[in-house]
């Protein structure tokens, strides 16, 4: 089978912990076909199907030059036994552009996962909202005087934009309610932007949890991302340390419960956020942590997405 991995370039990969690398090497192991193309390739011309310049990859096992390209050309979407949309957020507009251009492929026949209209449907930090019996308080708002409420209420509050990755633009305000005025105009920008508001979680502490579902079935070991020093954000990317765990039976039930409603509406992979056992984001664009969680447990989480990959193209 050829397998499109629509994605960030190629040339950006860090591939020793990155989970599109992971499922590539995978794929090709099981002697499927390895193709690569960006958002910005897609393209689609009145009359015609939508269509995509890609790149033909070999993978080489060489830590350094680790692909080789072995053709270039303009392929209709539908003409892949599957297509894996892998770009990393921000979803901005081109990402909402991409997303109605591969649906349109769907149209003509395409089988892509996660499924475009479910990527526009389930924004990754609204999500959670759907399930409040699993999140602390949260509130979203443009309105200065709602967040000032809030914090009066919860005395000690976390507050993030709604596009932000990585942790991001993630401010602490304690009891004090300490530069909360500040935060407040450089997230909101005097109303404009929607600003997320959470009753901040000591659990933290022991770190915030990326719990894998993969066709609608939780992994079963997570990655704990924890802070350190004086760090609130246990994220990768500002400097958590990751500690894979086995899932403990509340969190289990939890991914249990939202993957099932999840996989029937088209994400086959989705990544939850938990801090303690709250859902803090539900992860659709392209969930992350496979190879860390590989490494710390033996736990091969890309085949059990080429696995659950596999068993969706054919059943469509």
């Amino acid at each position: 089978m050829q397998i499109l991995f629509v994605a960030d370039p190629l040339e950006s990969f860090v591939i020793y912990k990155d989970s599109t690398f992971a499922m590539m090497r995978e794929a090709q192991r099981r002697g499927h076909q390895i193709v690569a193309c960006e958002p910005k390739h897609i393209s689609w011309q009145s009359g015609g199907k939508v269509k995509a310049l890609v790149r033909y990859i070999s993978l080489t096992g060489n830590k350094e030059a680790w692909f080789d390209e072995t053709a270039s050309k303009a392929v209709n979407l539908a003409d892949f036994g599957a297509i894996v949309m892998r770009k990393d957020p921000p979803f901005d507009s081109e990402f909402f552009y991409a997303t109605h251009m591969l649906s349109q492929a769907e149209r003509e026949g395409a089988k892509v996962f996660n499924k475009p209209s479910a990527l526009r449907e389930h924004p990754e930090k609204l999500a959670i909202m759907e399930f409040a019996q699993f999140i602390s308080p949260t509130l979203v708002t443009r309105s200065a005087q709602d967040i000032r409420a809030f914090h009066e209420e919860h005395k000690d509050i976390i507050l993030k934009p709604l596009d932000g990755m990585g942790g991001m633009g993630i401010f602490r305000v304690g009891e004090d309610g300490r530069n909360l005025g500040s935060i407040i105009e450089t997230l909101n920008q005097g109303g404009a932007i929607s600003v997320m508001v959470q009753k901040f979680l000591p659990d933290i502490v022991q770190g915030d949890k990326r719990i894998l579902i993969i066709g609608g079935k939780p992994v079963p070991f997570c990655l704990a991302r924890i802070p350190q020093g004086n760090e609130v954000r246990g994220n990768l990317a500002a400097g958590g340390k990751g500690v894979a765990q086995p899932l403990v039976e509340q969190d289990k039930a939890i991914a249990e419960f939202i993957g099932a409603e999840l996989v029937k509406r088209g994400l086959l992979l989705i990544g939850l956020d938990v801090i303690g056992h709250n859902v803090t984001e539900i992860n659709v664009t392209s969930p992350t942590c496979f190879q860390e969680i590989f490494d710390q447990t033996g736990c091969d989480v890309a085949a059990l997405f080429v696995d659950a990959l596999e068993s969706a193209a054919l059943s469509i």
